[in-house]
């Protein structure tokens, strides 16, 4: 690459800015000719804590030689990498969303401290796709996300089991009492190499997500980690990077209304994680965009048909959605009912172009529009009097269910007494679960539900029992009616923190509404809602509580007011 645009990065020359920083990349065998050129920081969200990141290191010499052969000059910048099986461990997994945030502070801390050109961000687990599309945003240089795959598993190489199954089984055994030896055979079977979980959890759903905005070369999601296919996405979007460079292209010009309504169709079209909602919610937010997603979900849910039945949702394998044209051809089946195809994308191209070269459905793996696997949603965004702002409810694909739940509320204030209660049989046939105090300022951070979930239909009472929670559900979650991420939440307000145990409380899909069936002059005359006492949580968890904002804004820390998003946040406080 030839660059003729002048780079923020370009000090001027005699300054003591420029001969200190001279002086640090002397040291590091960069050549005056090397410190002009654009410089790139690759983001690498790597750690030996789960095999989700351990092929990001071996990317990244590779994607040095890339962007110094197309003429840039990289740099590696490490940040933290949060798994949810992994991190989730401390403080009933309240660490998990709260450290998305931070992976944006921290790209910002490091590439606008030293005014860096462009970035490529190496996403793997849940949390990095989401934080580096809104670091992409928030600092608005040329910027192109590489999803770095999912793992090898036994249940697709040997018909046995993946992670949501050791997940889900192990969860199971919480009422049955733990067999360590079974459990330890589970763990030892399920994963055969590096790379996110397997299932169209989070971590896939945000990939797609990344290349349905845009911001990921066509064709590469979702992918197998270390793949052919995967070693080609990388040295395509270093050249991509440097095209954006050059041509001063930027994630503003490519994060448009339109392109978030695009991926937000395509989630709707998958069956994606439900935590989709709130990660398109805040890169909206970072980008300064008028959307309000929860209700583009709520409203839009039942217009977009059902195109794929993958695990969790269905039958269907991730490898299998690879193989037959990911993203790419999802997105030319619904190409009728995009927003846009004028969209541009990190390629220079604008989506519609690139849809043109994507491979037909192949009406198994990824259904036709003409013949969808349904037409109901399988992500329900609900609102009602118990959940002003909205609740959300994952529906699995051909599973016979109720639309229609009432019954008398039992109160928990984490997984651990709900679980303890469902042990003791003080769980029954028709009851709602709620679980609360657990929200975003509740937790702080969200605490998680789904090992209660599990648990729940390990008892077989998984479609008898409905649940009601502030806390979050696993992207993987699949089992029953369970109206996660209820907001307001208990601890700011919400009515939620009034239920009271005997409560009726009805959900009603069909109407997409949940309510507490209790006289308005009955609630006013209760106490308001006062938290339990709960351990001592952590410094960054507490900075969380004090500076986090409501769902509606995507659970970021809205420190910029103007949009509507962010209007909302300032109107709650």
């Amino acid at each position: 690459m030839k660059n003729t645009r002048t780079l923020r990065s370009n000090l001027a020359e005699g300054s003591a800015r420029w001969a200190v920083r001279r002086a640090e990349w002397r040291a590091l065998g960069i050549t005056d000719e090397e410190m002009v050129r654009p410089k790139v920081a690759i983001i690498n969200s790597s750690s030996d804590l789960a095999a989700c990141f351990s092929h990001l290191d071996d990317i990244v010499p590779v994607l040095k030689e890339e962007l110094r052969a197309v003429g840039c000059l990289p740099f590696e910048i490490s940040t933290i990498a949060p798994s949810d099986f992994v991190t989730s461990a401390g403080s009933g997994g309240r660490y998990v969303l709260p450290s998305r945030n931070l992976i944006v502070d921290d790209v910002e801390a490091m590439v606008e401290g030293a005014q860096l050109d462009a970035m490529i961000c190496l996403s793997s687990c849940d949390k990095t796709a989401p934080a580096h599309l809104m670091a992409a945003v928030r600092l608005n240089i040329p910027t192109v996300l590489v999803a770095c795959g999912y793992q090898r598993n036994a249940l697709y190489e040997e018909g046995g089991m993946d992670i949501e199954e050791v997940f889900l089984k192990t969860s199971q055994s919480a009422l049955s009492g733990v067999d360590v030896e079974a459990a330890r055979t589970l763990s030892e079977r399920a994963i055969r190499g590096p790379g996110v979980c397997a299932g169209l959890g989070t971590a896939n759903s945000m990939h797609m997500a990344a290349e349905a905005l845009g911001m990921a070369v066509s064709g590469s999601t979702p992918v197998r980690a270390n793949s052919e296919k995967m070693w080609a996405s990388v040295r395509r979007s270093a050249v991509a990077l440097a095209a954006m460079i050059e041509a001063d292209v930027r994630p503003r010009d490519i994060i448009t209304v339109d392109a978030i309504r695009n991926a937000a169709t395509v989630m709707l079209s998958i069956g994606a994680s439900i935590n989709s909602i709130k990660h398109l919610q805040a890169v909206a937010v970072e980008a300064g965009l008028d959307i309000d997603v929860w209700d583009y979900y709520k409203h839009r849910g039942a217009e977009v048909p059902l195109l794929c039945a993958v695990r969790p949702n269905g039958p269907a394998l991730i490898e299998e959605l690879e193989d037959a044209g990911g993203t790419a051809t999802v997105m030319r089946e619904l190409r009728s009912i995009l927003a846009t195809e004028d969209q541009q994308t990190v390629e220079g191209r604008a989506v519609g172009e690139l849809l043109d070269g994507a491979v037909p459905a192949d009406g198994r793996t990824i259904r036709t529009m003409a013949d969808p696997f349904s037409t109901d949603p399988s992500i329900v965004v609900v609102q009602g009097p118990l959940a002003t702002d909205g609740g959300v409810v994952k529906l699995p694909v051909g599973e016979k269910r109720a639309d229609h739940f009432s019954g008398p509320a039992k109160v928990y204030h984490s997984r651990e007494d709900a679980i303890e209660a469902l042990a003791a049989g003080r769980i029954e046939a028709g009851d709602v679960v709620v679980i609360r105090g657990i929200g975003l300022v509740g937790g702080p951070g969200m605490g998680m539900v789904s090992a209660f979930i599990f648990a729940l239909d390990g008892s077989g009472l998984g479609d008898k029992v409905a649940v009601v929670t502030d806390g979050q559900l696993s992207g993987l979650v699949n089992k029953g009616i369970v109206v996660g991420e209820v907001s307001p939440e208990a601890a700011t307000g919400g009515l939620i923190g009034l239920v009271q145990d005997g409560d009726v409380i009805t959900i009603d899909l069909p109407s997409r509404s949940v309510a507490l069936e209790v006289d308005t002059d009955v609630l006013a005359a209760r106490p308001p809602y006062e938290p339990v006492a709960q351990p001592e949580v952590g410094r960054m968890l507490q900075n969380y509580r004090a500076t986090v904002g409501p769902l509606a804004c995507g659970a970021t820390q809205c420190a910029h007011p103007g949009t509507l998003a962010r209007s909302i946040c300032q109107e709650e406080g």
